[in-house]
């Protein structure tokens, strides 16, 4: 097939999970003998911060105007034999109705913030990447989301079909290698700055942190606000690029994973570090939310600490053994179900199922 997706980046992992989500599926896709065109706008945040500026899986079309190029953006779909229009591409709205009067191809939409989607089409009816009147004409929603958000994007919105299409991580770069004496930490999270998530990562790692002031840990990812108040044994980075994620998990005893309020409303709502830390065989301690374990079993292939005593016993209590054990049971489960080949492989499924 002629793939065309309309996506927020491809280009540049800083502060977003989009670009990871879409590099792992598109390469799949590629691997698999389709060809792929990925438009995203031109912004200066990702401009400065390009570290896949032309991917060798993919054609990449920027643009800065969605006034002035409009035409040539609508025109890069002309012989597409699938269309995806994923969440917060700054012209969505615009760009599909643009789409549904010229083309007969398959249009997807693809939802990697679908809790997000959802708060906003319930309040206001909207966003600014989708109209609620716009759903029932895409032939799939593909949802970041599964669970009882799918039948609500049906009922209440009117999507033709709703399927969860979770994140998915390419096992060719993500897995377990060397610690890094950089990244080597007993407990470390990885990302971008959220209010919402913040008062858990204050507790969990944080309290953690000054409880156990004689062991290590580290928290990476971009736009902290300079006022927060880490221990001494807290080390900061403002950004680890994807190909140095693995060194990362891999030189972590244990590593965090937490969710934003939306999806832990939601429900069912893996994020990619979940999948990539578990590829690279990495301990994970996460929140809990309804649905996890569909993914990861509690106990054995994830530790659900409720509070920072938790964590510093959990820290001190484990020997590396049963630890490691962890982590190779998170990894075999991941692999077997979440991998870039089988989203690619279900993406085929759902073409053909619309087409």
């Amino acid at each position: 097939m002629r793939i065309v997706i309309y996506g927020l980046t491809i280009t540049s992992s800083w502060g977003n999970g989009h670009a990871t989500t879409y590099r792992s599926l598109v390469k799949a896709l590629a691997a698999r003998g389709h060809s792929v065109q990925f438009v995203e706008k031109d912004v200066e945040w990702y401009r400065s911060n390009r570290d896949l500026p032309q991917p060798g899986f993919c054609t990449v079309q920027l643009y800065d105007n969605w006034e002035h190029n409009a035409k040539a953006i609508v025109a890069a779909s002309a012989s597409a034999d699938a269309i995806v229009v994923g969440s917060y591409f700054p012209d969505a709205i615009a760009l599909t109705c643009d789409l549904l009067a010229i083309s007969r191809v398959p249009l997807l939409f693809y939802d990697i913030d679908t809790p997000i989607t959802l708060m906003h089409l319930r309040e206001q009816g909207g966003t600014e990447y989708l109209g609620a009147a716009l759903i029932p004409y895409y032939a799939a929603y593909l949802s970041f989301t599964g669970g009882p958000a799918l039948k609500e994007l049906e009922t209440r919105f009117g999507a033709a079909c709703a399927v969860p299409f979770y994140c998915s991580v390419d096992p060719e770069l993500y897995k377990p290698v060397l610690c890094r004496e950089t990244f080597r930490s007993d407990l470390s999270y990885l990302g971008t700055y959220s209010k919402d998530r913040q008062p858990k990562l204050t507790k969990l790692l944080g309290g953690s942190a000054a409880l156990l002031p004689e062991r290590r840990f580290v928290v990476a990812g971009p736009q902290y606000p300079e006022d927060i108040p880490w221990s001494p044994n807290v080390a900061r980075m403002i950004h680890v690029s994807p190909p140095e994620h693995p060194a990362f998990y891999s030189s972590s005893r244990f590593t965090l994973n937490l969710t934003r309020d939306e999806m832990v409303a939601a429900g069912y709502s893996p994020s990619v570090r979940l999948f990539e830390a578990s590829a690279c065989g990495a301990a994970i301690l996460s929140d809990s939310w309804v649905g996890l374990e569909e993914f990861l079993t509690p106990g054995e292939e994830v530790l659900l600490p409720k509070d920072e005593y938790e964590v510093a016993a959990i820290l001190t209590g484990t020997a590396d053994e049963e630890r490691a054990r962890i982590g190779l049971r998170a990894r075999a489960r991941i692999l077997e179900e979440h991998t870039s080949e089988h989203r690619a492989e279900q993406f085929e499924r759902l073409v053909e199922q619309v087409s």
